[in-house]
């Protein structure tokens, strides 16, 4: 009789094993797939987004909602570096698709010549670049700006110019470090 409870202990331990690595396999494959097509953590690096964001700032992207819906006027982004596609930009866009983006001389902003208070802009933009010319934006086109707009590389650098929706990694909605500021990315409304 104890051979029998032997076998069925070591069947049993063995049902146990495989159910816990099927359990843990799952856990790691939807974890894969939610890092992959959901949401993906960055750090933030440098000040050109400040004071909204600040160096070292750790950030979540949500990478699925522009599946369904188009970026909005104001949303903070993601997106590479055409350079260099192991570098990402976090910046918010002021310029929509069909729209002209200019900024004037005494650093005003424009959109379809109709001045644009943009509530996140820390200063007055003393170089306009690429965008004292007017800058229009084509149907999947993005001009964006950095909240440090001085200190920031952005769509008014030729090197960077406008971004298409095709290379929006995504949207920043969530800041998980430092602690004190954890916690969703409030609208200037709210």
């Amino acid at each position: 009789m104890s051979r029998k409870n032997g076998k069925s202990g070591n069947a049993s331990l063995r049902k146990e094993i495989l159910s816990i690595s099927i359990y843990l396999l799952s856990v790691l494959i939807l974890t894969y797939l939610l890092m992959t097509f959901v949401v993906q953590r960055t750090v933030v690096e440098g000040e050109s987004m400040a004071p909204t964001f600040t160096d070292g700032d750790n950030v979540l992207i949500d990478k699925l909602s522009y599946r369904f819906h188009s970026p909005k006027r104001f949303d903070v982004i993601v997106f590479p570096y055409g350079y260099d596609q192991k570098t990402y930009y976090v910046k918010r866009i002021v310029g929509l698709p069909g729209e002209t983006v200019t900024i004037n001389s005494h650093g005003e902003l424009f959109i379809n010549d109709e001045p644009v208070k943009d509530p996140y802009l820390a200063d007055i933009i003393t170089e306009p670049g690429l965008a004292e010319n007017s800058v229009y934006l084509k149907g999947d086109e993005y001009f964006v700006l950095g909240d440090n707009v001085n200190h920031s590389a952005d769509s008014r650098d030729p090197s960077i110019g406008t971004v298409t929706k095709d290379e929006i990694v995504g949207k920043v909605n969530f800041r998980t470090y430092p602690f004190s500021k954890f916690g969703k990315i409030k609208k200037a409304e709210e």
